[in-house]
Order: C-alpha cells, then sequence, then structure tokens
C-alpha cells in the first residue's frame, strides 16, 4: 500500500477535547481535595484529638474517604482525560460518542460527590477500596458501561489499523475494572443505604483480596502504565525503547496479576496453599513489571540530557523509578517469612504510598503538565519553575513518608516479636506506639510537602487555563509510511 493511495490528501480529525479538559480539572481540584483528607487524617494519628469528638471528622470515616478521593477521584478523573485523549490522537478519529463521554464525565462527579457525602456519614460496605454502598455501585456501573462503550467503540472506528500500545493497557485497565467491580460488589440490600456481602467467612476475603490487589494492578498499575507508553515517548520525543518488550510487557503482567492477591492474607483462615500460590505468582510479577520500568526509562537512550532542563520529563522518569523500587519491594513482602515481620505494620503503608505518591502522583502529574497547555492552546505551561519546583517539593515529601513509615513498620515488627527468657512479651503494644510517634510526625510533615506541591500545580494550572482559549482544534492525520 502507498502512502499515495492511502491518504492522497490530508485528511482532518475534529477531536473531542471537552471531556479531556474537563476530566483533567477535575483531576487536579480532586487531588488537593483528596490529599487534604490525607494530611488531616495523618495529623490525627499524631494527634488524635483533632477528630473534635466530632464522628464524621473521625479517622475510621475519613480514612477511606481519603483512599476513595485519590484512587477514583484523582486518580480515576486522570485515567479517563489521559485515555480519551490517547485514543483519538493514536487511532486519528473523535471519540465515537460526545453525549456517552459527557455523561462519563458527569456520572463519575456525581460518584465522587456521593461518596464524599456518604463516608463520612458512615455508610460503609467494610471493602478496603469498595467502601461504596449498593445504590452508588449501581452508578458506577453504569458509568464504567458507557465507558468502555466509548473507548473500545474508538477503537473500533480507527483510521489506523495498528492498536498502539498505550491502548492495550488502557483497554485491559477498563475491562478488568469491570469484572472485579461487578464480583466484589455483589451484595443483598436490605435497605436505601445499607447491604451484606453475597459472601461470607474466608471466601469473602478472599474475593475481597483479589478485587484490592487487582484494583492495585490494574486501576493503579495497568491504566497508568498507558500513559506511561504515551506521554514519556511524547516527552522525550523518542520512540519507544523497545515495542516488541512492550507487548511482552503487556501480555505478561495481565496474566500474572490476577492470582497474586492472596499474599494479603498470610497466617489467616485462608488454605496454605492458596497463599503459597499468591506468593509464588507476586515473585513472578517482578519480571514484567520492571521490564516494563526498564523499557519506560531506557525510551530515553541518545536524550539523557533533557532530564537537566525538562521538569515534565523529570516527573515521569522519577515515577518509573518508584514503580520499579514498589514493585520490587511488593514481592519481597509477600514472601512469607518476610510478611510474619511487616504485616499489620506501618510498613504496609510506606510499601503502598511509595507506590501511590511515588508512581501513581508523579506520572499523573507530569502527564498533566504535558496535557493542559496543549488543550488550552498554550505551548507550555504558564511557570515552568513552579513544574520545577513542584518536583522537587513532591520528590522530599514522598522520601520523608516513605522513609518514616518503612522505619516505624520494621520497628514495630521487632518490637511485637520481642520475646523475654520467660516467654514473656518484652513490650506492650502501648509501647510500640509510642515509639512510632516520632515516625507519624514526620509522615505528616512528608504529607505536608506532597500537598504543597499539589496546590501548587493547582495554581499553574489555573493560571494556564485562565490565559488559555480551549479550541478543539482540527489537525492533520498523519501519513502511513509507503509499504
Amino acid at each position: 500500500m502507498s502512502s499515495s493511495s492511502t491518504f492522497a490528501a490530508a485528511r482532518a480529525v475534529n477531536y473531542n477535547d471537552t471531556v479531556v479538559r474537563q476530566f483533567s480539572i477535575a483531576a487536579v481540584v480532586w487531588g488537593v481535595v483528596g490529599m487534604l483528607v490525607g494530611v488531616w487524617i495523618a495529623a490525627q494519628l499524631a494527634w488524635p484529638e483533632l477528630n473534635f469528638g466530632i464522628p464524621w471528622l473521625s479517622y475510621g470515616r475519613l480514612r477511606p474517604l481519603h483512599t476513595n478521593a485519590v484512587i477514583f477521584a484523582f486518580g480515576g478523573c486522570a485515567l479517563f482525560a489521559t485515555s480519551y485523549y490517547v485514543v483519538q490522537r493514536t487511532c486519528q478519529v473523535r471519540l465515537i460518542s460526545d453525549k456517552l463521554a459527557a455523561f462519563t464525565f458527569w456520572g463519575w462527579q456525581a460518584v465522587i460527590v456521593a461518596a464524599a457525602v456518604s463516608l463520612p456519614l458512615g455508610y460503609t460496605s467494610g471493602k478496603e477500596y469498595a467502601e461504596l454502598e449498593w445504590p452508588i455501585d449501581i452508578l458506577i456501573t453504569l458509568v464504567w458501561v458507557a465507558y468502555a462503550v466509548v473507548f473500545f467503540g474508538t477503537v473500533g472506528i480507527r483510521k489506523v489499523r495498528h492498536i498502539y500500545v498505550a491502548n492495550w493497557f488502557f483497554g485491559a485497565f477498563i475491562l478488568a475494572v469491570a469484572l472485579l467491580h461487578l464480583v466484589n460488589s455483589a451484595a443483598m440490600p436490605v435497605s436505601f443505604m445499607k447491604s451484606y456481602s453475597a459472601y461470607s467467612g474466608v471466601q469473602d476475603a478472599m474475593v475481597q483480596w483479589w478485587y484490592g490487589h487487582n484494583a492495585v494492578g490494574f486501576f493503579l498499575t495497568a491504566g497508568f502504565l498507558g500513559m506511561m507508553y504515551y506521554f514519556i515517548p511524547k516527552q522525550a520525543e523518542r520512540p519507544v525503547y523497545s515495542y516488541r518488550l512492550s507487548i511482552v510487557h503487556f501480555w505478561a503482567l495481565i496474566f500474572t496479576y490476577m492470582w497474586a492477591g492472596p499474599h494479603h492474607l498470610h497466617y489467616t483462615a485462608l488454605p496454605d496453599w492458596a497463599q503459597s500460590v499468591g506468593m509464588l505468582f507476586s515473585l513472578i510479577l517482578l519480571a514484567p513489571s520492571w521490564g516494563g520500568m526498564i523499557n519506560g526509562i531506557m525510551t530515553l537512550s541518545g536524550a539523557w540530557h533533557k532530564l537537566r532542563d525538562d521538569p515534565i520529563l523529570k516527573f515521569l522518569i522519577v515515577s518509573l523509578s518508584f514503580y520499579g523500587m514498589s514493585t520490587f519491594e511488593g514481592p519481597m513482602m509477600s514472601i512469607k517469612t518476610v510478611n510474619a515481620l511487616s504485616h499489620y505494620t506501618d510498613w504496609t503503608v510506606g510499601h503502598v504510598h511509595s507506590g501511590a505518591l511515588g508512581w501513581v502522583g508523579l506520572i499523573t502529574m507530569g502527564s498533566l503538565y504535558y496535557l493542559v497547555p496543549r488543550l488550552f492552546g498554550q505551548k507550555q505551561m504558564y511557570s515552568v519553575r513552579a513544574i520545577e519546583l513542584h518536583f522537587w517539593i513532591a520528590t522530599i515529601g514522598i522520601v520523608l513518608y516513605i522513609a518514616a513509615m518503612w522505619i516505624a513498620g520494621v520497628m514495630q515488627g521487632l518490637m511485637w516479636r520481642a520475646i523475654n527468657t520467660d516467654g514473656t512479651l518484652t513490650y506492650s503494644f502501648v509501647e510500640s506506639v509510642k515509639a512510632t510517634y516520632p515516625f507519624y510526625v514526620i509522615r505528616l510533615l512528608g504529607g505536608l510537602l506532597y500537598l504543597g506541591g499539589m496546590c501548587l500545580m493547582a495554581w499553574n494550572v489555573a493560571k494556564t487555563a485562565l490565559n488559555g482559549r480551549p479550541t478543539d482544534v482540527a489537525i492533520p492525520a498523519m501519513k502511513p509510511a509507503a509499504a
């Protein structure tokens, strides 16, 4: 096939960037809100009286609000924005339905607001990352079906034969999250805002952590790898280091992640063989995870000098460093002997946040810094120096946070297992809590820095948007190479 026969004239594509702008702005706003709640509950762990005796300000109610806000509001809006942007550019077509795309935006905001109201009021199913009650779960399902129709429908009408690897990751994230949500949220409603899980006992725990770990694996990993495979090559102006490795990375990751959930249930009533299967697949998971990290970082081959002057590239590349570190630490913590020390300690909190703040947070911020000026007709963000400052504030905040939690966690594990010669415990639980106090204060400082960086980003995005003029520009489609 020749280029002249396929594209005799440049074909203009009028992309739907309105919904991308909406989700991008929402991601920044909800990022500030979710991280603010996180800082508040971190302060409560150091000074419990900060709940002021008000039930809906208690740690137990605000903690699920924090996790839902940063994962599904901040991270979710960023995934909607980037997937809609990427699928249009890589398929060279407009989104298949503007009305359905608009429904996904307003429907998702309704889910977020419903969560923000119901969780502090104490309405919860008690399932990690799936606390929302059944009416909200139904709304999530409707929005997600619409999202799948828009995304896969757009891929289906693509003008480019090839499906770019970022879309593979976005597609897997959409399908897997749909499956996880439907199975884990199965429940019997008993009133308007109360239901009971369809499962019980150890089966309920197994389904929950199949969901919980794969929410990390697909919502917080596969989707953001879709960002990585598009925005790093774009910002670096280099092709992906190895396209073949990206396909191997995809299939190995997708297959392996599904089986790793039981490592959350070591030393519980779950059968020992199931625990061992979870541990085995967690260890195998290290290979595809590091394959993807290496592929992303090595995309900078021949362009390493750009890291000196490009703060957006710093966000994107350093996020991969945290991804590599977290995906080494996770398999290590799944080993039963290591888990015997780490389980129920703040080491787990440190591990989660090295991935959440370092990988998910930084890759999202870098991707949004790439997107926002283009969505508002600007050549760059309002202040490039503010991006640089944000990067260093956020990075220092992450290091303070995770180092404090690592040290506190190992200390807690060692104190809890310390035994006197007569077989009695050396330390009481209260003594371990007292010893942890300074690390909670350091964690709070790290969280404040990270929140401060997010507020700086919100200011920068607002200035860029106000100085720009949103337009859905018609862009000539690229000609394919001649056969």
